[in-house]
């Protein structure tokens, strides 16, 4: 039996640190946290300082059993877990849990795993940091009560199964409110005029200094321009320099993974935390951009082999984040002569972007010489302009360069020809183009996560969960959207002569962006109306440095928690006692057909319109509001357009086909199945062929993927997935054991694998039922408040079942007084 046990959080950490430590070394996985806190009454004890209540999930009870029988066994046990406040908080439940003693316990951490790092820290062990365990319980905290007091609210007041949380109802608060900026926006017009000069020899392009508002402005200019002579007024030449950007933190690997490469932030977390535990870079959540001496000298070497001493400038980028984290480098690889490394290719691709940053960042500033001309038009005050830019030194820009958010028109930047003032030039062609503004650029991944770390919401552990659990939660969609065709007018002069045309272009287009669903907005302005600390950005941002302050040391948890939680729940038992239900319903009209109420509100399975009242005698009717459709927008004259489905697109194989909507969007039903839409066929518009050529596609798609069917019954075949073959089913799919040859199974054994599969689902559906219970416990009375200014010690692992909170001595165990408080400045907490 090996004398050390080294405790990790994931197999593919433990793999890599096996390779750098001897044979007296085991080195075994927790699997991520072993503990969580209960079910039950929040698993929080709000009447005893907050105190939480944890458990040891069924799912690792046997993870925790051999860690236990191991360090019984080992001489030391080494708590290797990441070194943020989520990596220390999982030492901690482990060094709990396990029984452990200070004179047998180790806490090591390390930003990067390779053989050097390893025997540093195993050379440098400390205690585990209470401090930064608080932190991490407090911000666990909040989210729990927050979510479970928050949530229910939504239910009962607007639809079953919503969710709300601290920085998550922040982000979608943006996504919202940038949704109606551009409801609201109304674009306009002007004219931006373009020319071709030539001096006699070459030509390049200028463009009119002002844009003009109207076409009879444009006509003006190029009517004089017919017999006008160009002069150059001005040639202005200025050298100027653009320098690298600096190493990545964990947001700008978000943006740019996402910008350049096309990862979700989700994705480009996974990745990153592949490449790290395989010791390929340094650790992933930073909020640091500075390099290790070490790593910069690396750097050097590399650039001075590869590129040249010319290309070398070295530095060190200054962290400016107000909380930043407990990482302490940027994310870089941990060997920088590893230009590639092995992997998916997704993998590589990461890395690739991660070294060539790094080395860029250590690199020379890319020199250009900017030039711009202005030319005169004779007799008329307007000025065209010309600008050129040329590269003169490379620099970084020979490795890497930076992409960015913005939606700008492309600018022609290249070189022009050698003028002198006063030379005459003449056009070749003159154009007036009817461009118009735009409304505010929706948010993707990429610029959600700039925003929310300007704002200060979140932190770099958080911004990906943020993003997905909005759209988990079906309150954002992250999608591509065609435009729609819009004219414009264009106006040319060419060989003195002038004409004009009507062009079309795509309007609105957008790729990668996210959207907010009507449900997503009714939950944004209910807790906007009810709860706006919970929304609030500063207050969000505020909560942060609130934890940043615990995890130094110098904020009581408990207190902090106090003066969030009695005003957020005093205001929940108000909300729940005195609103009323919101279905965000808005009354369109009145149906000139049938003279009866249409509406339009939130229903069970989304957006609807309703014809008609439940008061009448006849039924209401209801039809699904289509994609790109908000309850907030839709005319009276669409929202009737709806009830025009179902539609008779004729017969195919003696079958009706129909076209119709449904919950998941519209769809062709044809012989008691159905094929979805593209997303460029209209259901109004689609005709019988459009719907033929559909129902084939997807044939042919089954024959593909179908394993095995059976005649007996036609509702029943075995077909591939992505995840391996199931069965598939009038109701539902139903997975196949592994262990299961899918092309052997009898009809007889699908019937038992359904069944069986019916019979988990409520068995689990009683034990949740049984397990979840209503949440009886009401908030505390108010507390004193302290002002937590001094700063609390680093509490080491030296005591055996020492807590990870000691409990005020003030008012132990005593009722607090039920006075409200004035100075309510709750907030809401996004969960992870």
């Amino acid at each position: 039996m090996e004398d050390n046990l080294v405790i990790v959080e994931s197999p593919a950490k433990a793999k890599t640190i096996k390779k750098f430590l001897g044979k007296n070394y085991l080195v075994k996985s927790s699997y991520g946290h072993i503990r969580d806190l209960e079910k039950k009454n929040y698993g929080i004890d709000i009447s005893n300082d907050y105190q939480p209540k944890y458990v040891i999930p069924e799912n690792k009870k046997e993870v925790v059993k051999e860690l236990k029988e191991l360090a019984k066994k080992a001489k030391v046990v080494w708590l290797a877990t990441d070194e943020d406040r989520e990596g220390e908080a999982i030492a901690w439940h482990l060094y709990k849990v396990l029984d452990l003693t200070s004179e047998k316990t180790r806490r090591i951490v390390f930003h990067e795993i390779t053989q050097e790092a390893i025997r540093k820290a195993i050379e440098n062990p400390r205690a585990i940091d209470m401090n930064l365990v608080k932190a991490q319980q407090a911000r666990r905290i909040l989210d729990r009560l927050v979510g479970f007091e928050l949530s229910p609210v939504l239910w009962k007041k607007i639809k079953p199964s919503l969710s709300a949380g601290r920085v998550q109802s922040a982000a979608l608060r943006l996504i919202v409110e940038r949704e109606r900026e551009i409801m609201n926006f109304t674009p306009t017009s002007s004219f931006s005029l373009t020319a071709d000069f030539t001096d006699g020899n070459s030509e390049f392009k200028a463009d009119l200094s002002q844009k003009l508002d109207e076409k009879k402005e444009a006509l003006k200019v190029l009517e004089h321009a017919k017999n006008a002579e160009f002069h150059v007024d001005e040639v202005n030449k200025k050298p100027s320099k653009r320098n690298p950007a600096p190493p990545f933190t964990t947001s700008t690997l978000q943006q740019e993974a996402s910008r350049k490469l096309g990862f979700s932030v989700a994705r480009t977390m996974s990745l990153a935390q592949r490449l790290y535990e395989a010791g390929k870079i340094t650790y992933m959540r930073t909020d640091s951009v500075s390099l290790s001496n070490a790593a910069i000298g690396s750097a050097k070497k590399i650039i001075q082999k590869k590129f040249g001493e010319k290309y070398l400038k070295t530095r060190q980028y200054q962290t400016k984040s107000k909380g930043a984290q407990e990482a302490h480098e940027a994310i870089r690889p941990t060997y920088m002569n590893n230009m590639e490394v092995s992997g998916s290719e997704a993998e590589r691709k990461l890395y690739n972007l991660i070294w060539k940053r790094t080395i860029a960042s250590q690199m020379s500033s890319a020199d250009f010489e900017k030039t711009t001309i202005k030319i005169n038009i004779s007799n008329d005050p307007h000025q065209f302009v010309a600008k050129g830019e040329v590269l003169i030194f490379d620099g970084f820009l020979k490795v890497y360069m930076e992409s960015t958010d913005e939606e700008k028109e492309e600018e022609s930047k290249g070189l022009l020809p050698e003028v002198k003032r006063g030379q005459k030039l003449s056009y070749k062609i003159i154009k007036a183009i009817e461009r118009f503004t735009h409304h505010p650029p929706r948010y993707t991944e990429a610029s959600l996560v700039k925003k929310l770390e300007e704002l200060g919401i979140g932190r770099p552990s958080t911004y990906a969960p943020i993003i997905s659990t909005v759209q988990e939660r079906g309150y954002v969609v992250k999608e591509d959207r065609y435009g729609t065709p819009r004219n414009y007018r264009e106006i040319v002069l060419e060989k003195s002569a002038i004409k004009e045309e009507t062009r079309t272009e795509m309007a609105g287009a957008e790729k990668g962006k996210l959207f907010p669903n009507d449900i997503g907005m009714l939950v944004n302005d209910f807790l906007k109306e009810h709860f706006k600390e919970v929304i609030n950005y500063n207050f969000t941002a505020n909560v942060e440095e609130e934890f940043d302050q615990i995890a130094e040391g110098f904020l009581k948890w408990s207190e902090m928690i106090d003066k969030f939680y009695q005003p957020f729940h005093e205001k929940v038992e108000e909300t729940l006692e005195k609103s009323g239900r919101n279905t965000g319903e808005r009354i369109l009209g009145t149906d000139p057909k049938t003279g009866r109420q249409v509406a339009v509100k939130i229903g069970p399975y989304g957006p609807m319109v309703q014809l008609g009242t439940r008061e009448e005698e006849e039924k209401p009717k209801f039809a699904s509001l289509q994609k790109g459709q908000h309850i907030e927008t839709i005319t009276l004259e669409e929202a009737l357009k709806l009830f025009d489905l179902p539609r008779k697109l004729g017969t195919y194989e003696g079958n009706e086909v129909i076209v119709s909507t449904g919950r998941y969007g519209p769809y062709i039903k044809h012989n008691s199945k159905n094929v979805s839409l593209k997303r460029e066929d209209d259901p109004f518009k689609i005709d019988l062929d459009r719907a033929i050529q559909l129902i084939e596609e997807k044939r042919e798609r089954d024959r593909k993927k179908t394993i095995k069917s059976f005649s007996e019954d036609k509702n029943l075949v075995i077909l591939k997935g992505r995840f391996g073959p199931y069965i598939s089913y009038k109701d539902g799919n139903y997975p196949i054991p592994k262990k299961k040859e899918a092309e052997k199974l009898t009809l007889e054994e699908c019937y038992e694998l359904i069944n069986n599969k019916k019979v988990k689902d409520k068995q689990k559906q009683s034990s949740r039922k049984q397990t979840s219970g209503k949440t009886a416990s009401k908030g505390k009375g108010s507390k004193k408040q302290s002002t937590g200014k001094g700063r609390t010690n680093k509490v080491s692992t030296q005591k055996k079942g020492s807590q990870s909170t000691k409990k005020g001595t003030q008012g132990k165990g005593k009722q607090k007084s039920q006075s409200k408080k004035t100075n309510s400045s709750s907030g809401n907490k996004g969960s992870k």
